[in-house]
């Protein structure tokens, strides 16, 4: 018997296969032939392209890692055409949906070339003052729009012009139900391009009772959790619409600011007698600020004296002046307050509840409990000097204080 060509043989095994395993076989070598391919181009060509590529960011290879799978779509959808008995429908959906899918990738491969762009402009030196990472969201949510467009278009098999004039007149329906929507993706952009919000932050918002750190962005909403453990929802564009108060730079700064004032009771207020003057030298913080004020007036009272004015034109040291000097050198000498950020010891005008004299300096943490134990101690100790000074603290009488003195006025009327 001759031998049998295996070409031939090949044939007429196929031929006598039923159309349902032709298809399937066809259909397994398309899929064997897709992943050949995707398998060779990832080896090869995708290795090769990431050595070309820039160093130090991962987004170049990302972008090539999603243009490479295209190749393996566009063997699927021109292959599927080739395979027998297969079912027109089947053949034009899993074109369709090729299609589809080659739109989804070529918009996210543009998304991430956008990144890259943006991480390039981040490195130049004007990137902070100016940053474009909004317009590069905007751009990125504008592809993926007309992505989505596109796709279902490929999906339906039709022409994308008719999805845009069926749009056009849902416009004002889709701007009514998802104005929310819409106002809060707009906020968001905002926050996130401009770095106005992030979770962590310790923000103030009185007009929406929130005062507390930010534990969640979401697309709509905010959530805020407050000092007392309870959590403010606020709408995400409610942040742009209104003002609220960011601690982050207090955070970033490393020092918390002390802003207080002592009421001084300003009958107390005068000069200070030699004697007097002598006795502050107990203060070592402020030697060096008597020496030199002594200097000072001194020479300021020579030049009086020389022009033959009244000694009543002299100038004096004050108790409050060496007050204000000893505080200034007590917080320049203080371990907890930060000495490379602003120190005030100022006073503001007089007011029927006394004199005040405002304190204004940072700590050195930014800890709420650090903050508070240094400041209280700061003001323990200012209290408790006070006196040494002959200076008082205001304060307005309270009900023992008016007894005592009707006290003081009913004894010498009993005594008579």
């Amino acid at each position: 018997m001759a031998e049998t060509n295996p070409l031939t043989r090949l044939a007429t095994f196929s031929s006598e296969l039923p159309p349902w395993c032709e298809a399937l076989i066809g259909l397994g070598l398309l899929i064997a032939a897709a992943a050949l391919v995707n398998f060779v181009v990832r080896r090869i060509v995708l290795r090769l392209a990431v050595r070309l590529l820039p160093e130090g960011s991962p987004t170049p290879a990302t972008i090539v890692a999603r243009l490479v799978n295209i190749i393996p779509a566009v063997i699927i959808s021109r292959g599927i055409e080739a395979v027998a008995h297969l079912p027109s429908g089947v053949v034009t959906v899993t074109k369709n949906v090729v299609s589809a899918f080659i739109i989804l990738t070529i918009v996210m491969a543009l998304s991430a070339a956008l990144t890259f762009v943006n991480e390039l402009y981040q490195r130049r030196p004007d990137a902070v003052n100016r940053p474009i990472k909004g317009y590069i969201q905007v751009l990125k949510i504008a592809l993926f729009a007309a992505a989505a467009i596109l796709m279902i278009a490929a999906l339906m098999d039709q022409s994308p012009l008719l999805l845009l004039s069926g749009l056009g007149a849902m416009a004002a329906v889709l701007m009514l139900v998802f104005k929310d929507t819409i106002l809060s993706l707009v906020a968001s952009v905002q926050l996130t391009s401009n770095d106005m919000l992030r979770v962590g932050d310790w923000i103030e918002m009185p007009q929406l009772n929130a005062d507390g750190d930010v534990i969640d962005i979401a697309l709509h909403t905010v959530k805020v959790q407050n000092w007392d453990k309870t959590i403010t929802t606020i709408p995400t564009y409610k942040l742009i619409e209104q003002s609220y108060k960011n601690w982050r730079g207090m955070s970033e700064s490393g020092g918390r600011r002390i802003k207080r004032a002592l009421l001084i009771d300003q009958n107390s207020v005068r000069f200070l007698s030699p004697d007097e003057q002598a006795r502050m030298r107990r203060f070592a913080l402020i030697d060096d600020y008597l020496d030199r004020k002594q200097e000072e007036l001194e020479q300021w009272n020579a030049r009086l004296a020389e022009a033959g004015r009244d000694p009543v034109n002299t100038r004096r040291v004050t108790n409050i002046g060496t007050f204000r000097a000893y505080v200034i050198a007590y917080l320049r000498a203080h371990a907890r307050i930060s000495q490379g950020m602003t120190q005030l010891v100022r006073q503001f005008d007089p007011t029927p509840q006394g004199l005040p004299l405002e304190i204004y300096c940072f700590t050195s943490t930014t800890a709420w409990a650090d903050y508070e134990s240094i400041q209280a101690d700061i003001f323990d100790h200012l209290l408790a000097i006070l006196p040494e000074f002959g200076l008082r603290i205001f304060q307005e009488p309270s009900g023992i204080d008016l007894s005592a003195l009707a006290g003081m006025q009913l004894r010498p009327a009993a005594e008579a």
